[in-house]
């Protein structure tokens, strides 16, 4: 005898039925995609109605979902569960959208300590605008740091110093030219550093403000800062995760070489957007 329809479960674990198919994607806070998440959702009286299981990128079907107000759960290791009350439209495809979880026992804010920087997972790059049309990415590949956490978040402190002979671009005849007196000047100036002491909130989350020197001239910078979590490794100890992005101008640090071409563009941009993604180890 076959199985009611209305109750058949499909092989990526969800319920399958004649009403309309709900769709999305579970996600960290920060992007990247949750997979192994059950997503659950319950009728007004409370009973299952759907169930599905998110595969590599995150994404899930509910299918045969009947019309009406309902709760989805979703739930997926190390991370916080999370419940939304939705109305299930009454037909054609329902586009659930994104639903973003947090890192189990996460706050909006490190738990106080002095962090080092773990500079085997963390990154520190450029991009440059190339004749007004491509973009060239670069990373410094030696950098250390120590992120200080005070009991009041808004007084931490930041210090890091990056080798700037480590330059990187993937290509040996730029990255020379990057070292040279043209950019960098490494002969003669082989670290930039950046110390800031105190963060505040802004409207889109933190801001990092402090000291970056590079060619020996020093300007106040900006830092777009997120913190994504933190929490035990593998090996016993306890990891950080922050990401941080700003703006700089060449000509600020006074490294302003640049060569014109016939049609009147520049070669490279005078503006850099700098991205930083940091994990870092409680000391």
């Amino acid at each position: 005898m076959n199985a009611d329809p209305s109750t058949q479960r499909s092989t990526t674990g969800a319920v399958t039925g004649t009403g309309v198919t709900g769709e999305g994607r579970v996600l960290t806070r920060e992007g990247w995609p949750v997979t192994g998440a059950s997503v659950t959702l319950l009728g007004a009286d409370g009973s299952q109605v759907a169930r599905a299981v998110t595969g590599g990128d995150g994404g899930f079907a509910l299918l045969g979902v009947p019309a009406g107000a309902a709760t989805m759960l979703v739930a997926a290791a190390a991370h916080d569960p999370r419940a939304t009350s939705v109305v299930v439209p009454a037909d054609g495809a329902w586009r659930i959208g994104e639903v973003r979880l947090r890192r189990q026992g996460g706050s909006d804010v490190p738990p106080p300590g002095v962090w080092a920087i773990d500079v085997m997972h963390s990154t520190i790059s450029a991009t440059a605008h190339h004749l007004g049309l491509s973009a060239v990415h670069g990373r410094f590949t030696s950098f250390s740091g120590v992120i200080t956490v005070p009991e009041d978040v808004t007084r931490a402190s930041v210090e890091v110093e990056i080798d700037a002979t480590s330059i990187d671009t993937g290509n040996s005849m730029r990255d020379d030219h990057l070292r040279s007196a043209d950019f960098l000047d490494t002969a003669q100036h082989p670290t930039l550093t950046f110390r800031a002491a105190g963060v505040h909130r802004g409207a889109d989350g933190w801001i990092l403000t402090g000291d970056l020197t590079l060619l020996a001239t020093t300007r106040p910078v900006q830092l777009q800062l997120s913190y994504a979590g933190s929490g035990p490794d593998p090996w016993g100890g306890t990891r950080a995760a922050f990401s941080a992005t700003t703006e700089l101008h060449r000509d600020d640090f006074k490294m302003n070489w640049n060569q014109a071409v016939g049609i009147g563009v520049a070669v490279f941009g005078t503006t850099l957007k700098v991205q930083i993604d940091v994990e870092a180890v409680l000391q």
